[in-house]
């Protein structure tokens, strides 16, 4: 990726261009110390004067109103803010028309800042006031008093805090009185421009010790440039927060969001002083100290996938390589391409009026759909998504998937059945969670898989999922485990040390079995892993137990057994289960698997496959369903849920003496006496004759078996027929 710099021989203005800023994303207003506002058109390549400024009046920073504003959406701003050295800010019309004046502060107004919805204005000034103003110049408030100038000032992403510089600190002042003010020391020198992301919610500084830094919104440092020739005179964030851009003296940096830098453009500048990005994020302007405004487009942009790779070359122009035979398509778009995705032998383009979905087995008739308004900032491919593609309804009961955290990040499973889908998600504490996508009436338990876990992706093959997790990256090879077995997850990981990726890495695919890694400084680590347990899924998906059986007896790995063991419950397959868990040394769990099969019905043999993943209650309705009422209260009695099995024994009238037989020897083995009301009502009269009880279950179990055997012969009677 790089900058294509465009810039005009002769400079529009006389001095030095303090702001700059787009109405849309062909069109820009520039303001300069030569009191012009000159509007650039992009498309036809003309430059107009709008308005000149009277001769006292010298701009100094400039911000359009925001667009969307609740159900009446504006194509295009239609009013900025300017502020200047004389102490006022103006509010201006896109005509030129200076609506109104405002005194704000003692010496320049070094900064103004609509904020996210239009209803509110921030301006900063040399004498270190920070004032909120209603959207027609009424003063709301004085938020803060410094002792020093505030070059700069940004709003949070929900409208709710300020951030703004004293010095070489940057602080944080939520607008509620008496909330936590954040305050910290950020550069060596005197800090001049921030900027706050609404998307990704980090923090731009640039100061006079020639250096820029990214943080978090808790002023935790992620990135700290090395010194660079001169001071950095303005920072900008790209709207969908993946990219951001800095000027200095002659220089223009285009940088990823993690701090690393793309490319480096040596411009005839001068001092960049402000920086604004179009609304689709495809190019820059520049305030130039020189008089002149540089253009720079975002080009040479690379996606790959698998023997594919796409670089978009001019704005309107895709390259397609196929790199086993080294073929070459050119794919030329009517407009400008803003953004782009390639993932799962699809390639979706979006430009600024059409969305376009080509396949990687022909790149001659792609599928194209017009957008209605607005700009395209996320593309997320997926084989199936949330919803059901062909009829846009959401899966399960239509209700929300909702958590007690914020969510960071979520990713969608990729194989499967609709019915089986997983989604996993790392939320603010950086805990990784995995949830059903289908959900029917019962709440669906949302189960923690691990914890400081930084950044995950689901292999595109099979149901893989790894993770950055503190030092060491992590592979659950079988994450359902955890909904058939929590106690082997453990068994069923694959960790490695991670400290050679270095502070903050991020997992950028995972393909087959190659996990690819972005490093801190931009560079790119490939990893394999085992190649066997996609192998292991595949057997699996298409019911292949025996040769399942045979790949663990090959590679003899308790890994890859314990994957099969969870997989096998999860199937129902006890046959294989056993097998796998001998092989993982689990004796207790390979006897319950004898005893299940020993079991007389198939709805017996269910309710315990049930109870062995301790789904005790589905387990129960399945027996209850079935009429085997006995069954439900012994298995309530094996788990000592002593209410429970009163509660069934009453219900169903039947087998009261059973349960308090057990509950007697239960407390008599512990020298206790009974102290639960209901079975002190129920126990009243009731002489506990075991002979009594023990022929009444011999019967249960009888009549059960014979229950079995005669449904068994009906099938066969059925099937002569």
């Amino acid at each position: 990726m790089r900058l294509k710099i465009s810039l005009l021989k002769e400079p529009k203005h006389q001095e030095l261009v303090s702001c700059v800023g787009w109405t849309t994303a062909e069109e820009l207003y520039s303001c300069s110390d030569d009191h012009q506002i000159v509007k650039w058109n992009l498309l036809t390549s003309e430059t107009s004067q709008i308005v000149k400024l009277p001769d006292d009046i010298y701009p100094i920073d400039l911000h359009w109103f925001p667009k969307s504003l609740g159900v009446k959406k504006q194509t295009q701003a239609e009013s900025f803010v300017l502020t200047s050295s004389d102490g006022k800010f103006h509010l201006i019309s896109k005509l030129g028309r200076v609506e109104k004046s405002v005194e704000a502060h003692c010496g320049a107004v070094l900064a103004g800042r609509w904020n996210y919805e239009g209803t509110a204005l921030v301006t900063v000034g040399e004498d270190g006031q920070i004032k909120i103003w209603s959207k027609t110049g009424m003063l709301r408030s004085t938020l803060a008093q410094q002792g020093i100038p505030v070059y700069s000032v940004a709003w949070g992403p929900d409208s709710e805090k300020v951030l703004f510089t004293a010095g070489k600190q940057l602080i944080i002042k939520p607008l509620q009185p008496n909330a936590k003010v954040l305050q910290w020391k950020a550069h060596d020198g005197i800090i001049l421009k921030v900027d706050w992301n609404s998307v990704n919610d980090l923090i731009l500084s640039a100061g006079e010790d020639c250096k820029y830094k990214v943080w978090d919104s808790y002023g935790r440092p992620l990135y700290n440039s090395q010194p660079h020739e001169h001071p950095i005179t303005s920072v900008a964030w790209a709207p969908d927060g993946e990219l951001f851009a800095v000027g200095s003296f002659h220089t223009l940096r285009l940088c990823d969001k993690t701090g690393w830098s793309y490319t480096l453009e040596k411009p005839n500048t001068g001092s960049i002083f402000n920086i604004a990005w179009s609304v689709d994020g495809t190019q820059i302007a520049g305030a130039c100290g020189n008089g002149h405004v540089v253009f720079a487009h975002v080009v040479e942009q690379h996606w790959e996938w698998k023997n594919f790779q796409v670089t978009l070359t001019k704005r309107r122009t895709m390259q397609v390589r196929n790199v086993l035979n080294d073929a070459v398509d050119l794919l030329e778009f009517r407009d400008r391409v803003i953004k782009a995705s390639l993932n799962y032998a699809h390639l979706v383009v979006s430009t600024s009026l059409q969305c376009y979905v080509f396949s990687t087995k022909n790149w001659n008739t792609p599928l194209i759909f017009d957008l209605k308004e607005g700009t395209v900032s996320l593309i997320l491919q997926a084989e199936i998504f949330l919803f059901e593609a062909s009829t846009g309804k959401p899966l399960g009961d239509g209700k929300l998937l909702s958590h007690k955290n914020e969510i960071l990040e979520i990713a969608l499973d990729q194989k499967g059945l609709t019915n089986d889908r997983k989604v996993a998600f790392i939320d603010k504490n950086r805990d990784l969670y995995i949830t059903s996508v289908k959900r029917f009436g019962k709440e669906e338990q949302i189960i923690k898989l691990g914890t400081m876990v930084h950044t995950l992706a689901w292999s595109d093959t099979c149901n893989i999922l790894c993770g950055l997790q503190d030092t060491r990256l992590t592979v659950w090879y079988y994450p359902n485990t955890v909904y058939v077995d929590r106690d082997i997850l453990p068994k069923t990981l694959y960790e490695r040390d991670a400290s050679e990726f270095s502070k903050n890495p991020h997992i950028v695919s995972f393909v087959g079995n190659q996990v690819t890694i972005r490093r801190a400084d931009g560079s790119l680590v490939h990893i394999s892993i085992s190649p066997y347990p996609a192998i292991l899924h595949e057997y699996i998906s298409s019911l292949k137990w025996e040769d399942a059986v045979r790949l663990c007896r090959f590679v003899k790995e308790q890994t890859l057994w314990a994957c099969l063991a969870a997989m096998a419950v999860a199937n129902r397959d006890m046959t294989t289960a056993e097998i796998a868990y001998a092989a993982i040394g689990e004796i207790d769990k390979v006897q319950y698997i004898n005893s299940i099969k020993n079991l007389p019905s198939k709805e017996s043999k269910m309710a315990h496959i049930l109870m062995f993943s301790g789904k005790i209650q589905e387990a129960e309705v399945v027996l209850l369903q079935a009429g085997l009422v006995y069954q439900a209260i012994q298995i309530n009695i094996n788990l000592y849920n002593w209410e429970r099995a009163l509660e069934l024994a009453v219900k169903y009238k039947t087998h009261v003496d059973t349960v308090l037989a057990y509950r007697q020897k239960f407390l008599e083995t512990f020298g206790k006496q009974e102290t639960n009301k209901r079975y002190l009502q129920y126990a009243e009269g009731l002489q506990i004759d075991w002979e009594k009880i023990k022929a009444k279950i011999e019967m249960e179990i009888t009549k059960e078996q014979e229950r079995s055997s005669s449904s068994q012969s009906n099938k066969s009677v059925s099937l002569q027929h």
